[in-house]
C-alpha cells in the first residue's frame, strides 16, 4: 500500500451555511447523495456531521441513521468508510457536562460506524468559544470506542494533542496503531504551513511511532497542506467542512469537485487514491468492524 493515498471527504461540518455556499449539503438526503458522488470520485472515507431541520449542528442519532439508510438504500454499491463526528456540542454549563458527554457517543453506540472522531484536547475555537474535550470525556470515549469496535480518528489541532494521544495509548484508552488527522489553520490551533505539518509529523513519529496520518488546511492553507501531505507520505482530507471556496473568490460547486482535485494531485505525484478496502487495510480495520 506504499503508493496509496486515502482521501477523506468532509462534506458538511458544523459551521458552513447555505448563505456561505448554497451547495453545502445539510439534510440527510443532500449529505447521502454528496457522499456517494465523493466515493465515485475517489474518496475512501466520509467524515459525517449532521444538521437539524433549522440547519444547526446536531448529534441526533436519527439524522445519522437516516443518512446512512439513504446511502445504503439508494447506493448499495457504495462501500465507503463512514467516520462519524463526536464534536459539534460543548457544555456551556459545566454542571451539564456529563449529560452532553454522554450524548456525544449515542450515535456511535447505536450505529457502530467503522470510525469516529476523537478530538484529543480542548482549545479556544475560532476565538469565539471553547471546544471542550475534558480528560474525563476523552477517557470514556476512548474506552467506549474500543468496546463497540469503532476506530478513533484522533484529531490533533496542535502538537500538544499528539502528546495527549501518546498518554492515552500508554493508559490503554487508545489502541495502536493510532490514526491521526492533523487539523491545521483553524483559529485557535496550529497555523497551516509545510513547516508546521512536518513538525506535527515528526512529533507523532517520536511520541506514537507506527501511526498513520492525514492532514488538511482550512482556508488559504488548503492547497499547501494538500500538496505537502501527499509529498510527505500522508493522507488527505478535503471538503466544504474546511473550505467553501474552491479557489479564491470561487465557491465550490460540490464536494466532489474537491475530491476530484485531490485525486488529480495524488496521481500527478505518482500515487493512486486508495479504495475503501485498501484504506481498511492501511488503517487496520478488520472485517468484523466493517
Amino acid at each position: 500500500m506504499k503508493n496509496k493515498t486515502i482521501i477523506t471527504a468532509a462534506t458538511t461540518g458544523s459551521w458552513p451555511t447555505k448563505e456561505k455556499n448554497p451547495n453545502v449539503p445539510l439534510s440527510p438526503e443532500e449529505i447521502a447523495a454528496d457522499v456517494y458522488q465523493c466515493w465515485q470520485a475517489g474518496a475512501a472515507i466520509a467524515h459525517l456531521h449532521m444538521r437539524d431541520d433549522q440547519g444547526k449542528k446536531t448529534l441526533d442519532p436519527a439524522k445519522f441513521r437516516e443518512t446512512r439508510h439513504l446511502l445504503e438504500t439508494n447506493h448499495p454499491d457504495c462501500d465507503i468508510i463512514l467516520n462519524m463526528t463526536t464534536s459539534g456540542m460543548s457544555a456551556a454549563d459545566p454542571s451539564k457536562g456529563a449529560v452532553l458527554n454522554e450524548s456525544r457517543m449515542e450515535h456511535l453506540i447505536e450505529l457502530r460506524p467503522e470510525m469516529g472522531t476523537f478530538d484529543c484536547g480542548t482549545l479556544n475555537w475560532q476565538n469565539r468559544s471553547v471546544f471542550r474535550n475534558s480528560p474525563q470525556f476523552l477517557e470514556g470515549l476512548g474506552r467506549k470506542m474500543q468496546e463497540i469496535g469503532v476506530k478513533p480518528e484522533v484529531e490533533a489541532f496542535d502538537p500538544g494533542m499528539i502528546g495527549n494521544a501518546a498518554y492515552y495509548v500508554k493508559k490503554g484508552v487508545l489502541k495502536e496503531p493510532v490514526h491521526f488527522q492533523f487539523c491545521m489553520g483553524c483559529p485557535g490551533g496550529i497555523p497551516a504551513s509545510v513547516k508546521n505539518l512536518l513538525f506535527m509529523k515528526e512529533t507523532m513519529e517520536r511520541l506514537v511511532p507506527g501511526s498513520t496520518w492525514s492532514a488538511f488546511g482550512v482556508g488559504k492553507g488548503a492547497m499547501e497542506i494538500l500538496y505537502a501531505a501527499v509529498a510527505l507520505g500522508g493522507n488527505v482530507r478535503v471538503g466544504m467542512e474546511d473550505n467553501v471556496l474552491y479557489l479564491k473568490g470561487q465557491p465550490a460547486d460540490s464536494n466532489r469537485q474537491f475530491v476530484e482535485r485531490a485525486a488529480r494531485v495524488i496521481r500527478e505525484y505518482g500515487n493512486e487514491p486508495a479504495t475503501p478496502d485498501e484504506a481498511r487495510e492501511i488503517l487496520g480495520l478488520s472485517p468484523a468492524e466493517r
